[in-house]
Parts: C-alpha cells; structure tokens; sequence
C-alpha cells in the first residue's frame, strides 16, 4: 500500500503549495459586522438561513432554477460515474493496474478536450454542448453494461475524459450567463454547494441496486435516467 499511501503525501503537498499564493498575495475582504459577532452554532445556522434564503430568490429565475433541476440531475450521474468507476471496474475483474491506467489516462484526455468543448460551445450554443455531453454520457452507461475485457474499460475511460470536463465546464458558464447581476458569488456559493449534494443519491441507488440484484452492470445501465432525465429538463430550458 505504499504507493496508495504516498499518493495521499502527494496531494497535501500540492494543496499546500498551491494555497500559498492565496495566502501570501490576496487580502482578506473585511467581513461584515454582523458577521463578526456570531460564534459556533451561531455561524452554522446563520450560514444555513443565508443558503435558504439564496435557494427562495432563485426560484423567481425561472429559466435559471430549470436548469438547477437539470443539473442536479444529470451532475448526480457524472458524479456517480466518477466515484464507482473503479469499484465498478474492480466487481467485473479488470485488474488494478489496469483500473489505475485507466481512470489517470481519462484526466490527461479531459484536458485538451475540454478547451474543444469551449469551441464547441461557441459555435452551437452552451445549451446543445451540454446535451452533446450528455447524450456521449448516455452511451458509456450502456456500454459499461457490456464490459468483458480490459482494454474496453481503458475505451470508456477515454470516452469519459472526453466529455467529463467540458459538460462541467459548460455548465459552469451556462449558470453564470443566467445569473442576474451583481448576484454572482451568492448564486455560485449556492450551485457549488447544492452540487456537492446531488452526487450522493447516485451512489446509494448504484450500491442498492447492486446489493439487490447482485449486478453491477444492472446498477450502470439504471445509472442512465439521471442523464435521461437531466436531458429532458434541460430541453425546457431557454438558451
């Protein structure tokens, strides 16, 4: 487990190096007075009561909150894909190394593809980029069913590299081009936070689906209604 423990130093590291500009070179804005003098449970609940607050102001956007339920959705699948890929990969036989190569070969690919996404995005619209994506998505979900050797798990790893980062990034900037202004930080705060809950109903429903039928190609292939449904929403959505 040596190198497993090693690659753990290796990220501390990173986030400590790259923390220091930060640190060193950017002020801290004054925080409000009301802010100052709240302490514990205070800070949590007050931090809670804004999150709510933020949540009610963008359902007046309709167009904006449309495409939150689109995201939510479909961000729940990638996330999933993400997370299980390796556990997936490990209950159908594909070796560790093997399983190692592949998901460290899908970030190498996500780099240069996600700049063509951004090209992509600028000549048919954000809104038909991202449902490119997804539909890309929808068929490596019914692809993963049929998985039987190793160099078709390394083929899927590529394929999700190469929609992985651009429908993220995509939909980053499509959120913001809706976002009324002088509402950036608070909306983000919101769509970073509300993003980092609808990735856990994927994975409980891939493991409960799994756990009751005792397949995990069973739970991939069901995986597809978050893209298929985040497809149908998204189509609503004007843009």
């Amino acid at each position: 487990t040596l190198g497993a423990r090693l690659s753990f130093l290796s990220v501390a590291l990173w986030w400590a190096v790259f923390s220091l500009p930060v640190l060193m070179f950017v002020e801290e804005p004054p925080s409000p007075a009301e802010g100052r003098s709240l302490r514990g449970k205070a800070v949590f609940l007050a931090g809670l009561g804004r999150l709510m607050s933020t949540f009610k102001e963008i359902r007046h956007y309709k167009n904006l909150f449309i495409f939150l339920l689109a995201f939510w959705l479909y961000n729940d699948g990638i996330g999933t894909i993400i997370r299980m890929a390796a556990i997936y990969g490990a209950t159908i036989g594909i070796p560790l190394s093997h399983l190692v190569g592949a998901l460290l070969v899908t970030q190498f690919v996500g780099i240069p593809f996600s700049l063509a996404f951004g090209t992509l995005a600028s000549r048919i619209g954000s809104k038909r980029a991202i449902m490119t994506g997804l539909s890309l998505y929808l068929c490596i979900t019914y692809a993963g069913v049929f998985i039987e050797k190793n160099w078709h798990f390394w083929a899927l790893a590529i394929a999700v590299g190469i929609v992985q980062g651009g429908t993220q990034a995509i939909s980053r900037s499509f959120f913001a081009s809706m976002i009324p202004p002088g509402r950036t930080a608070e909306f983000f705060g919101f769509y970073d936070i509300s993003s980092k809950f609808s990735g856990i109903i994927g994975p409980a429903v891939f493991g409960l689906i799994t756990q009751a039928s005792g397949s995990s190609r069973i739970a991939i292939a069901v995986l597809s209604y978050t893209f298929i449904g985040g497809m149908l929403i998204l189509r609503k959505v004007r843009g």
